[in-house]
């Protein structure tokens, strides 16, 4: 009996521990289910993932933006080409070399340096650090700004007197006040970048150029006019074009000014949104001003330093070619018609697609500093195979459709049928998938915090860029098909470069096969099926015997849609040699529309 009781007791005791551990877990339930109605468990690694899932279409959208305005660009400086002619271009160009120079030290890497940051901080949920980093960035961006454009415009004779170009000083004064108005305006791009929002700064870049459009023809127009009566006075030739390429470039600065304004306008539209965000903020470090400006210098410089050593090669690739080819036998008419040549419709036409690469970094880096904030490895390194990827499915096509298509594409655009244009487009196709790669590289590099590298590559590549340069001109004559080869060369280094760095610095080895090989095969075939239509289109349509604005209308009725069947036979390719998988289609732009007409032509 007592053996008996005692078995009661103990089992009476285990069930009121049983009852007290049920209710511990009750309670701990309970408490976990209130934890999770205030913060869901992972709440906020989940909501930075849907940010970040949208970046390459945030990306598209502006790299959609952005290829617009190049359109716009390539199509205005259509009829301001005509207006100011090859020599113009020569002096605009000039001016413009200097100007690019000072404004990306004033502002080309605000934007990014600004998305960076704010990006990182969101992130940790540190919005008031966020908000301070963007302060710190309009009062360094505009005291910088406001120097540069003073100096730029007190000093505008003896830049242009180093390229040899003088009469790009009108030009440059012009733009001067620009670098101070874009100075600015690059801390708001940067401001809605880093809230991984791309609509506000390619919505402010197609009003930028619009308005720049608009003003640049009918100023062109109008200081032509000027300077040929100040030709006739003086019995001058070259203040047309002069006065023509300050006209042109009277339409950056109002373009910048309309764009600013634009971006002020949605600032102040949506900042009460970010300030009710900074009032939840719990985080309790707090960054001083003078943290804030080392960061955002330390992040500036290396970026201003990699581009500027991309800007600055084309300044001394106008300098040396300059200073040689008059040795080489050429007049000085046609070492301006020539530099005018390649500046004016070469680096218009390749920069068009170059531009999805500038804006898959705009969208890229913020996200890699996202992931790398929280250490992610694993979702960094799939960011960059997928950017990379996306470049060049769209950057192959690119490149062999300018190469195939050249001549008809100048005599459409500007009338031009001289051979030196057509062959220039030949050589240099082939940059656009190089330069396109190694933007996109420099952009990845400096969104996983190595932003040093990028600056020593350039600078590798950049010597032996000039030592080719040299040696093509002096030594083999190749006149400025030298220019575009050694421009070649130094993506290339660039390319290799950063591709061995970002293979070391993350352990990220970008897949060949359907990234680079099958978009080449694609493109290849494509190309053939191009050429060849064209080539049928021209023997049935002959035009060669009629006026020139039939042969115009002619060229385009053959040339557009001959280009809309080589896009639809690459797009039948890639997806015949699966270059691309449906849920990578999807993340493209307009991907849902895509994989409808996949999904009906019976390829996925």
């Amino acid at each position: 009996m007592a053996r008996e009781g005692e078995r009661n007791r103990q089992a009476r005791g285990r069930e009121t521990r049983g009852r007290e551990m049920r209710g511990l877990e009750t309670r701990d339930r309970e408490a976990r289910s209130r934890e999770t109605v205030r913060e869901p468990a992972g709440a906020a690694p989940r909501r930075r993932k849907r940010k970040s899932a949208n970046y390459l279409k945030q990306g598209g959208i502006l790299a959609a933006a952005s290829i617009l305005v190049r359109i716009i660009g390539l199509l205005y400086r259509i009829p301001v080409t005509r207006i100011i002619g090859d020599d113009g271009n020569n002096f605009y160009s000039a001016a413009f070399e200097v100007y690019t120079i000072m404004l990306l030290i004033s502002s080309y890497s605000i934007p990014l340096a600004v998305a960076k940051q704010m990006s990182a901080r969101n992130a940790l949920g540190e919005y008031r650090n966020a908000h301070r980093v963007f302060r710190g960035a309009l009062f360094f961006s505009f005291l910088v700004g406001l120097v540069l454009s003073a100096v730029t415009f007190l000093g505008a004779g003896f830049f242009t007197s180093i390229l040899r170009t003088p009469e790009s000083t009108f030009a440059l004064r012009i733009l001067a006040p620009a670098i101070l108005i874009l100075s600015v305006m690059g801390v708001f791009r940067g401001f809605f970048q880093g809230q991984n929002t791309m609509m506000p700064t390619a919505a402010s870049q197609l009003a930028e150029q619009v308005i720049n459009a608009i003003v640049s023809i009918g100023a062109a127009y109008l200081f032509v006019n000027m300077g040929t009566e100040i030709d006739a006075i003086l019995g001058t030739t070259t203040a047309s074009h002069a006065y023509g390429a300050g006209g042109s470039t009277l339409g950056t600065t109002a373009g910048a000014l309309a764009a600013l304004l634009f971006l002020l306008f949605v600032y102040g539209a949506t900042r009460g949104g970010y300030m009710r965000r900074m009032r939840k903020d719990k985080s309790r470090h707090r960054e001083s001003s003078s943290e804030i400006l080392r960061v955002l210098v330390l992040t500036i410089i290396p970026v201003i330093l990699s581009t500027a050593i991309y800007n600055v090669s084309g300044i001394l690739d106008q300098i040396v070619y300059k200073a040689l080819t008059p040795g080489l036998g050429m007049s000085p008419e046609d070492i301006s018609a020539s530099w005018g040549i390649f500046t004016g419709k070469f680096k218009t036409l390749t920069n068009v697609p170059i531009a999805i690469a500038n804006a898959l970094v705009s969208s890229t880096v913020p996200v890699l500093a996202m992931y790398m904030a929280e250490r992610n490895y694993k979702e960094t390194r799939r960011k960059i195979q997928t950017s990379t990827r996306f470049t060049m499915i769209l950057a192959f096509p690119c490149a062999v459709g300018i190469g195939v298509l050249a001549s008809p594409i100048l005599y459409l655009l500007y009338g031009d049928t001289n051979p030196l244009s057509a062959g220039m487009l030949y050589a240099g196709a082939v940059s656009i998938v190089l330069y396109s790669l190694s933007t996109l590289s420099n952009g990845i590099l400096q969104g996983i915090n190595r932003m040093r590298t990028p600056v020593t590559h350039a600078a590798v590549a950049l010597v032996l860029h000039l030592a080719a340069l040299y040696v093509m001109l002096a030594k083999f004559d190749l006149g400025i098909y030298a220019v575009i080869h050694a421009n070649s060369l130094f993506a290339l280094l660039m390319c290799l470069l950063n591709g061995f760095a970002i293979r070391r610095y993350i352990g990220f080895r970008q897949e060949f096969v359907r990234t680079f090989l099958i978009p080449l095969i694609c493109s290849a075939v494509m190309g053939g099926v191009v050429y060849g239509l064209y080539f049928v289109l021209d023997l049935l349509l002959p035009f060669a015997d009629a006026s020139v604005l039939a042969r115009t209308v002619a060229t385009g009725l053959k040339l557009f849609p001959v280009i809309g069947i080589g896009a639809f036979v690459y797009f039948v390719l890639l997806l015949l040699l699966r270059g691309v998988t449906r849920k990578e289609l999807l993340e493209f732009p307009k991907g849902a529309a895509l994989l409808r007409v996949a999904r009906r032509l019976r390829l996925m």
